[in-house]
């Protein structure tokens, strides 16, 4: 039997729903937000798949995260004066969408203790894998960056098998290059290399880890929690 592994969200998104504005339905390819858009709405992903990235100033996409459903996005604008966005919002799979009015929520933070506490622990755990994903692409170089994004996709969208974890989420060489901060040609080089090893497969655009202990020696992983540890 196959098993999922899913990292826990501590806030409550059933609380959070009351509040929602409107809801509609994601497409494929199109945009929730883009960086420096005027920042009016919060949004939480009910269903699909959108990724977060920034843009770099030589016009390289950087990566940061998957949201899935019950995830928030667009939280860096709180409690900021002419909120832009910081980082774009693209969907990767289509779904549906919730969102809220910025200055709604705020106003209900302010209100309610509860939602408060538990805002304010989401947004810790949030910026502590932040900072962790950040210190493994600076201090593990181009190999250990794609380890380490490898090891947080298992956690984030793996599935056990029998011989492996295979990570249930397609992504072209170039999409997974750009979670690593790396080139695609680099991204290829040590896929081919991990293939040759053994310690990866490969099948319809999806990628089974056949060796994760090797993955986790090479960066010297610490073996965070998966809720730390995870590319959502």
């Amino acid at each position: 039997m196959l098993t999922k592994i899913k990292p826990t969200h501590s806030i409550q998104i059933k609380e959070l729903l009351q509040f929602a504005d409107r809801k509609f339905k994601s497409e494929r390819g199109a945009f929730l937000f883009q960086e420096g858009m005027e920042a009016a709405e919060l949004y939480i992903i009910l269903s699909g798949r959108v990724q977060i990235s920034k843009i770099t100033t030589d016009g390289r996409e950087l990566s940061l995260r998957i949201c899935g459903e019950n995830d928030i996005c667009g939280e860096l604008t709180l409690f900021t004066p002419d909120p832009r966005y910081l980082l774009s919002a693209k969907v990767l799979e289509e779904g549906e969408v919730a969102a809220i009015r910025k200055d709604v929520l705020e106003n209900e933070i302010f209100q309610n203790s509860s939602l408060a506490f538990e805002f304010m622990k989401w947004m810790s755990d949030h910026f502590r894998k932040t900072q962790t994903k950040f210190r493994d692409l600076v201090l593990n170089g181009k190999r250990g960056a794609l380890f380490s994004t490898l090891i947080r996709m298992s956690n984030s969208f793996g599935v056990k098998l029998k011989d492996g974890i295979l990570i249930d989420l397609p992504l072209t060489n170039q999409e997974l290059a750009n979670f690593c901060g790396t080139s695609r040609e680099s991204t290829n080089r040590i896929l081919s290399e991990l293939r040759r090893d053994k310690i990866i497969s490969v099948k319809k655009g999806k990628i089974t880890i056949l060796n994760l202990q090797f993955l986790k020696d090479e960066i010297g992983c610490e073996n965070c929690p998966a809720v730390y540890c995870n590319i959502e």
